[in-house]
């Protein structure tokens, strides 16, 4: 029986080659490892790992453009997010990494696929919806679902019986997951919503705003239909964008979010966030949004932002409402075209200045110095029938 297994050569699918060894009988296992932007430290050494532990073969394949640019940058455009904070970065990597998995079986002649997946988590059905979109017919062994196991302190202990490698110990066994999007930090101390986080000890991509440099840093982003295409006057890639942008955010303390989320299985849970790229582009976003679309259709992207994060996140990337949403979101970002100013500064991102060729913002009609064709005589009938229910209500006594 041939097994593909999403690894990344953290804790749980680490001991999970012995784990399928000991428990299929002649299984080969094929792992497959995504460089989503994690960095080299995460990956480095990892084929080593992954063959000494008992896998027959590996693959490894850098995906960050193909993230960045059909994963991520259809929700930037739409201003994406799941319970108006959180940026979405784990979700945006576990479709693609699904359809990944998919084509490694197919091309192995793998019976299963394999994830490291717990049954708590939102990722599981992340994964498994993507893999049945593809092959609604492979199956999928899930073992923090069968095995005798029960948390990641034993999970760490059955690593030590096996001999198996890793790179921290017990007391900084935190969940993460990192991409070129984010770094996430759940478990330990973190677990009690009650606990401040230990910022010093966990931080990765940046610094807290205390710690951040006195000088405030400008920015200037440009964006074509409501995509990120240079930085500071430069054409760029939006890889090379997210990077640098990452680079800005962590050294001024900007984007860290530490929030209890209602998980798609129904629970509570509480994480910290490092999303210190994505956090300067969405508000830069937001900014020339405002400058661009009318205001019927901003109201709606906004409510679209909402419904489409929250697809997202509960695993609904591959269906026809995100597809629908998908279509009004290119259509409304049409306009979004042009630059946004911004000062970074101990955690803070302050807007300097907008400006887009297709603006609707007029300075004759709008300045108080000028009528600029604006006849406020007109006003006053406005303002007459605009409060006519008002009037009636006021005089029957109503609220």
């Amino acid at each position: 029986m041939k097994i593909v297994l999403a690894y990344s050569g953290g804790l749980d699918t680490s001991i999970m080659i012995p784990w399928l060894k000991e428990n299929y009988q002649d299984c080969e296992i094929i792992c497959y490892a995504a460089n989503v932007g994690q960095g080299d430290g995460e990956l480095e050494g990892i084929e080593e790992k992954a063959m000494a532990s008992g896998a027959s073969k590996i693959y490894v394949d850098d995906l960050q453009e193909e993230l960045v640019n059909d994963y991520i940058a259809p929700f930037i455009k739409a201003g994406a997010t799941y319970e108006g904070r959180y940026l979405l970065g784990t979700a945006f990597s576990r479709p693609l990494i699904a359809k990944k998995l998919v084509d490694v079986a197919h091309k192995e002649g793998a019976e299963a696929i394999c994830h490291g997946c717990t049954g708590k988590g939102n990722d599981q059905i992340r994964f498994e919806l993507g893999i049945k979109h593809f092959d609604p017919d492979m199956k999928v062994i899930v073992p923090w679902r069968t095995w005798s196991i029960t948390g990641r302190e034993e999970a760490y202990q059955y690593a030590i019986d096996h001999k198996i490698p890793l790179k921290f110990n017990r007391e900084h066994s935190y969940s993460k997951d990192k991409n070129l999007w984010h770094l996430s930090h759940e478990g330990l101390d973190l677990e009690n919503p009650s606990n401040a986080p230990k910022y010093d000890d966990i931080l990765e991509l940046g610094v807290t705003p205390e710690k951040a440099k006195d000088e405030a840093v400008m920015v200037e982003i440009g964006f074509t239909k409501g995509i990120p295409t240079s930085l500071d006057g430069k054409k760029m890639s939006l890889l090379s964008i997210v990077k640098k942008l990452n680079e800005l955010g962590g050294e001024n303390g900007i984007g860290i979010l530490d929030m209890v989320e209602d998980r798609l299985v129904g629970m509570k849970s509480r994480g910290v966030y490092e999303t210190p790229g994505g956090t300067i582009i969405y508000k830069a976003h937001e900014a020339l949004e405002s400058l661009c679309l009318e205001k019927d259709l901003l109201l709606e992207k906004q409510h679209i932002a909402l419904k489409v994060g929250e697809l997202l996140y509960n695993a609904k990337f591959f269906s026809p409402l995100m597809d629908a949403y998908l279509a009004f979101v290119d259509k409304a970002s049409a306009t979004v075209t042009g630059t946004v100013k911004l000062k970074l500064y101990k955690g803070n991102i302050i807007c300097q200045g907008i400006d887009s060729p297709n603006s609707l913002h007029s300075l004759d009609i709008s300045s108080f110095d000028k009528e600029g064709g604006y006849d406020q005589h007109d006003a006053q009938g406005f303002v007459n029938i605009y409060g006519l229910s008002n009037v009636i209500m006021a005089k029957k006594g109503g609220n």
